[in-house]
């Protein structure tokens, strides 16, 4: 049943989009936390996604790209900090947050970049209900075949 595992497909992207888009969210609504629970600087999360059943063999590869099987859609591995981007230090003494220096750290969100990853996220799941709308179109006018 390949009409099946194709809304499936279309159907972990849209999930994962979503979450996608969530993380982001709330990146952006955190751009001027100084302090956390923990008393550090929010830190910017990304979401890892990887193939669902992946199997890194070439051989596994080959033999599904010979079955015709097109994939098995997407899954979130992992929300993980963004430990490689610097925070952001802001000379401000009166700051409560401010070291022995006078410096605040904010947290390393860029408003541009979490703007651009929010349009491909949103691009991306339209693009998953365009190809879950299109499979189901298909489905529709294969019932009426045999009219």
């Amino acid at each position: 049943m390949a009409l099946f595992s194709q809304f499936n497909i279309s159907a972990s992207g849209m999930t994962a989009q979503r979450l996608r888009t969530d993380v982001i969210s709330q990146n952006i609504a955190n751009v001027n936390t100084t302090r956390t629970a923990d008393g550090t600087p929010y830190v910017r999360k990304q979401v890892v996604l990887t193939e669902k059943g992946s199997n890194s063999s070439f051989s596994s590869v080959f033999a599904a790209a010979q079955s015709g099987v097109a994939g098995n859609g997407v899954k979130v591995t992992s929300i993980q900090d963004d430990t490689t981007t610097a925070m952001s230090k802001v000379y401000d003494p009166s700051h409560p947050d401010a070291d022995a220096d006078g410096f605040v750290s904010y947290p390393n969100v860029n408003i541009i970049q979490e703007m651009t990853d929010l349009i491909d996220a949103t691009r991306s799941y339209e693009a998953n209900v365009t190809a879950f709308n299109a499979g189901k179109a298909m489905a529709s006018k294969g019932l009426e075949v045999g009219k």
